[in-house]
């Protein structure tokens, strides 16, 4: 079992004592009464967590709140879903996208990058240096070492040992893996009601090489709309993609909807395409964030987990509600 494999199992037999909160008791937490400045990221990463809050409760910005959060999973050897120490893919070579957006719609993203631990602050480069919106592969990493960014090796000793162990065998079966899915996806909304939102990983683990999921894709893995709402996605990237996840929850939310009812409607439209069958082999999850600092949550699996970070709940983790049980 792969050491990402095994950090999600450690969750599910911690819950009870980890203090995750089961949304069987809460169907979701509403900030109601309006305060701010909130953070939430996927998973369990409260360091990340922190890092964003450390920047908003200084009534900083949530861009720079995001970046600064998503940074401390890049730079981290143990987590092997995102950045430095990232799984590989089947060739053996560490493969990073990020993206980030702001409360006005401008946004950065990085594809196919390799030797660079910190995607999202080059795709934040992209976002305020450059004409575009995504840079790709070689003239992503040209355009990093132009900005100065460090070139360095990401692939630790024991993301290298994962990888010639599995080549044993050589099973690539990403619908069976849910533990191999883990993007940081990170949204925040800051003292002066500005959202704004960060998305990086690694993506799946021993991927065929050049494959590029949600997670650098604006409107798959991650959209902000500072009038609405944001969303961010993780999981099997190739289904956010097949429905536009996280800009389909801020629109529902444009028309109405609560970020919970948004997320659990994506996720139906997910099962609705590929069948309940199909569906049960997924591991895909959404985390919204509306303007008010109301949160929404919904997975396929019960496996998924996010940290909440607010005036009155610092750094929580919450099991979020689930279509199958």
């Amino acid at each position: 079992m792969n050491s990402s494999a095994s950090r999600r199992n450690f969750l599910r037999l911690s819950a009870l004592t980890t203090g995750i909160l089961s949304l069987s008791h809460i169907k979701v937490w509403a900030n109601t009464e309006g305060k701010k400045p909130v953070v939430v990221s996927t998973w369990n990463n409260t360091l990340a967590n922190t890092a964003a809050w450390n920047i908003l409760s200084s009534q900083g910005y949530a861009l720079d709140a995001v970046e600064q959060g998503a940074r401390v999973p890049e730079g981290n050897p143990k987590e092997t879903s995102v950045g430095y120490g990232g799984l590989p893919d089947r060739d053996g070579k560490v493969t990073l996208d990020a993206c980030i957006m702001d409360e006005k719609s401008n946004c950065g993203s990085v594809a196919f990058v390799q030797g660079y631990k910190h995607p999202i602050s080059i795709a934040r480069a992209v976002m305020e240096k450059t004409p575009h919106v995504m840079l790709a592969g070689k003239g992503a990493e040209q355009f990093a070492a132009a900005q100065g960014f460090k070139k360095e090796n990401l692939l630790t000793k024991e993301s290298e040992k994962a990888w010639k162990e599995w080549l044993k065998k050589s099973e690539y079966k990403p619908y069976h893996n849910p533990g191999q899915h883990d993007t940081i996806g990170m949204l925040a909304l800051d003292l002066q009601g500005r959202l704004s939102g960060a998305c990086t990983t690694s993506g799946m683990a021993y991927k065929m090489h050049g494959r590029v999921g949600d997670s650098p894709i604006i409107g798959a893995g991650l959209y902000v709309d500072g009038e609405i709402g944001a969303a961010t996605a993780t999981g099997v990237g190739e289904e956010m993609i097949r429905i536009a996840g996280s800009h389909t929850i801020v629109e529902l939310m444009r028309q109405g909807r609560s970020p919970q009812e948004a997320c659990e409607e994506a996720v139906k439209r997910v099962i609705r395409k590929r069948g309940e069958a199909k569906a049960k082999e997924l591991n895909v999850a959404f985390l919204a964030l509306d303007i008010h600092g109301n949160i929404g949550a919904y997975s396929t699996t019960d496996t998924f987990i996010y940290t909440l970070s607010t005036p009155d709940q610092l750094h929580v983790v919450i099991r979020s509600g689930s279509y199958f049980k």
